[in-house]
């Protein structure tokens, strides 16, 4: 089953809110390793995968009122751009 994007959201809020409040969700909490059992050997991919996505809640906020009161600006072009970008291999 595929998360949409809001469960995968609310997954980097928390770890980002568990990181700022300094504590850690143990390993029954969240079905895996808690973030404190990670030995400082670990990789840092595995670090960060523990950790979850750093997230800026007040950038998150601000673009949330923005998008509510209609002044989000969007450039199709550029998203576009972005996407062909993202989706065609570069052949060199």
């Amino acid at each position: 089953m595929i998360k949409s994007v809001g469960q995968n959201m609310s997954a980097a809020i928390e770890a980002s809110r568990l990181r700022d409040s300094g504590k850690t969700r143990s390993a029954s909490d969240k079905g895996g390793p808690s973030v404190s059992s990670f030995s400082a050997s670990a990789s840092p991919a595995a670090r960060m995968a523990a950790e979850g996505a750093p997230v800026n809640m007040d950038r998150v906020a601000a673009i949330k009122a923005a998008i509510a009161s209609g002044n989000y600006p969007v450039d199709p072009a550029a998203i576009a751009d972005k996407m062909l970008a993202l989706d065609l291999p570069i052949n060199g």
